[in-house]
């Protein structure tokens, strides 16, 4: 039999080019001799719809389309298992399902009901769903298919040290062929490895070959990378669909292909991909085809102009230099070589010199007699947020945020000011990982000037300051973040790996900006642990990073 992976990229609620999309490719499958053609988890409908899921006639309409996709296969003699969502069959719990259409001859012939609810990092699906209660074998072209959905294959007790949850879908299959799993999996540095060890794993205990189709594109924060993959009963890879990119990939269950090789991608090439994708995905479903970046001269905004213009294309792309007197004149001329490099559409020189004087004078009346500190620094930082809004207010533009996630976490950056934006491109990478993507990227030539990678990193908020004045070492720094955040470590325990003093000044940061995070822009998430749909930590608590 052969069949089709039709790995695409839906945009969220918009259920007809949803529809359109996957009904002209399971044509092109059923045109390539494809029997079958399978989507990814909730394709119909894009992953995450999140609170579009409360509205009883967007589900009416959702199943609608599904019929109408059905109807216009009915004479191509071809399956298609549809990823969508449904009213819940068991008349109890929660209204919703997350399922898998069996569409054929016309009509919705069978559905399966996901039947592990994922509620940890980004994930929420029991808030909407009620849980599947029963395996599904469909037969197509003489091959008897067992449909699961994502979360129902990654609890196999013999791959996880500890598995999540009491059921195991598997456990209780009825005879099958071939396993089928439609899946939205959020892309991660490194995740394919594990998705296709673990893959691997199931083969070789079921003792079945697996049809995997994985979504592909970027959803407000969360990025999928695709690469579904077809895997022989021995575990081997026959058959991987593209990254990062649409594919329709047409497989013959009964070939005796050879085996794939492992996945070639390198961490800073996935990040690349991955980003770039987030921003082009982000702008382009929100309606917009244009951003807006502050430069600076350092090594972060100008690593998000460069994804930017990966993204979208340099005339797309606009830069605003705004110095102050305390902007060193190799920052100036470092973004404005930026700017050349990259053949920004416009790179405009604003200096905000009178707008501070504008401040100053001001607030001279209730700040008389007071020494100029961190209000003064955070005020240029506001007047930066305050020209970059309105220039994507005038031109219709999107405002990329340039923090880290080392700034982030620990607060320095400005609400108002640095965070202001739409979107926080690198908001999941540490400084650490910003000079690696920044000297990966120069490596056939010099993109990111060399000063701006090699100086070192400064606000330049007032004479001859460096983010070490605050700050640890960033490799310290960063160190000691992931050991919080990525670890779960308390600070004690992290005391143990690093300098006490410093660890205790480093959570005290990461406690103390938790405001701010709340108030952010989305960050595209690459790694385990992002701030955003992931990350709900209280605000006014005692929190796990203070010290007892």
């Amino acid at each position: 039999m052969k069949c089709a992976l039709i790995q695409f990229n839906p945009k969220v609620g918009d259920l007809a080019a949803n529809g359109e999309k996957i009904l002209s490719l399971a044509k092109k499958a059923k045109a390539a001799g494809a029997e079958l053609a399978i989507t990814a988890e909730m394709a119909l409908i894009g992953y995450p719809p999140r609170d579009l899921l409360l509205y009883p006639a967007f589900i009416e309409a959702a199943r609608n389309q599904a019929l109408k996709i059905a109807a216009s296969l009915k004479d191509l003699d071809l399956t298609l298992i549809l990823g969508s969502v449904a009213f819940s069959e068991t008349g109890r719990g929660r209204p919703l399902s997350n399922v898998a259409l069996v569409l054929q001859a016309g009509e919705i012939k069978a559905t399966y009901e996901k039947r592990l609810l994922p509620t940890y990092d980004v994930f929420d699906e029991a808030r909407y769903f009620e849980p599947g209660q029963k395996p599904l074998v469909v037969a197509v072209a003489g091959q008897r298919l067992a449909l699961t959905i994502c979360e129902d294959i990654w609890n196999d007790e013999a791959f996880w040290p500890r598995p999540m949850y009491s059921l195991d879908p598997l456990s209780d299959l009825p005879p099958f062929d071939v396993l089928v799993n439609l899946s939205a999996s959020p892309f991660s540095v490194g995740k394919q490895k594990l998705r296709e060890a673990m893959l691997a794993a199931l083969t070789k205990k079921l003792a079945r070959p697996v049809l995997y189709v994985n979504q592909i594109g970027a959803n407000d924060e969360l990025i999928f990378d695709g690469r579904s993959v077809f895997l022989n009963q021995y575990g081997q890879v026959l058959a991987r669909a593209a990254a990062f990119a649409e594919d329709l990939t047409i497989i013959d269950l009964d070939s005796s292909a050879s085996p794939r090789p492992p996945d070639v991608y390198g961490s800073e090439e996935e990040t690349w991909l991955a980003l770039c994708l987030g921003v082009k995905d982000y702008c382009g479903k929100s309606g917009v085809n244009s951003v807006v970046i502050g430069l600076s001269g350092g090594v972060d905004s100008a690593l998000t102009a460069a994804i930017a213009v990966g993204a979208l294309g340099a005339s797309q792309v606009h830069g605003l230099i705004m110095p102050s007197p305390y902007s060193s004149l190799h920052s100036v001329v470092d973004a404005e070589e930026l700017a050349n490099n990259l053949n920004l559409g416009s790179a405009t020189q604003i200096p905000i010199v009178p707008v501070m004087d504008g401040f100053t004078t001001a607030l001279a009346p209730l700040f008389r007699g007071l020494a100029a500190d961190l209000t003064e620094e955070n005020v240029q930082a506001r007047i930066r947020g305050s020209l970059l809004m309105a220039v994507a207010n005038k031109f219709g533009r999107l405002l990329l945020t340039t923090g880290n996630k080392s700034e982030i976490s620990v607060g320095y950056c400005t609400i108002y000011g640095d965070m202001c934006g739409a979107l926080a491109v690198i908001g999941d990478l540490y400084k650490t990982e910003v000079f690696r993507l920044a000297k990966w990227l120069n490596r056939e030539r010099v993109v990111i000037p060399e000063n701006t990678i090699n100086k070192p990193p400064s606000a330049e908020l007032r004479p001859d300051q460096t983010d070490q004045d605050s700050l640890p070492p960033y490799a310290e720094l960063d160190r000691i973040l992931v050991y919080l955040l990525e670890e779960k470590l308390s600070p004690k325990e992290a005391s143990r790996l690093e300098n006490p003093k410093t660890v205790s000044q480093v959570a005290a940061l990461v406690k103390g900006a938790e405001f701010k995070r709340k108030q952010a822009a989305p960050v595209l998430k690459i790694t385990g642990q992002a701030f955003g749909l992931g990350w709900r930590m209280p605000l006014a608590c005692r929190s796990v990073f203070q010290e007892d």
